[in-house]
């Protein structure tokens, strides 16, 4: 299955979570990629992304090779589920790849899907990916029953305290992810 994260630029929240989930999900079925709804072209990480992931202990050439890219709708369409970091970014994403919108999700509302789906045992199947794909398909019963989902917000520019922030939101929201889904 792959998992394609979606924020603005592609440097910063996308970049962060594609490099983070690999660690956090320990599945090799699952493959993650990012790109931004503005992306700018082939630009490596921001400095203040790769010195938290450093901290993280996340390999050095893999930071050091990230490059950024614009999501077009070739790149939509290769992904399984499409995770974003603000409501604007879901609709832009929806917009440029309309057939891609159910299998697209602002990251906190995912989260808070599996959870619940979780609770109520509506997630079914063996491998992780039916488990997503069970999350998914159930998204329009879910949703109604969910609190409001949160941004993560864009810390490009606000200095290293907003990306700790950020990347201690990513964590926070993938742990969540993967147990529902465990």
């Amino acid at each position: 299955m792959h998992i394609l994260f979606v924020c603005t630029g592609n440097i910063s929240r996308s970049a962060m979570a594609e490099l983070l989930a690999p660690y956090i999900f320990h599945d090799d079925s699952l493959t993650f990629e990012s790109a931004g709804t503005r992306g700018l072209h082939d630009h490596p990480i921001s400095d203040e992304a790769a010195a938290i992931l450093r901290r993280d202990r996340i390999d050095e050439k893999t930071i050091e090779s990230f490059r950024s890219r614009r999501i077009t709708s070739q790149i939509a369409r290769e992904a399984d589920l499409i995770l974003c970091f603000e409501t604007a970014q879901r609709a832009d994403i929806v917009v440029e790849s309309p057939l891609k919108a159910r299998r697209t999700f602002l990251i906190t509302d995912f989260a808070n899907m599996c959870e619940m789906a979780k609770e109520q045992g509506w997630i079914t199947g063996s491998s992780i990916e039916e488990r997503i794909d069970s999350v998914a398909d159930n998204a329009g019963l879910l949703r109604p029953a969910l609190p409001d989902a949160e941004n993560v917000d864009d810390p490009q520019g606000l200095g290293m305290d907003a990306f700790i922030s950020a990347h201690n939101a990513l964590v926070r929201v993938l742990k969540r992810i993967a147990a529902a889904l465990a």
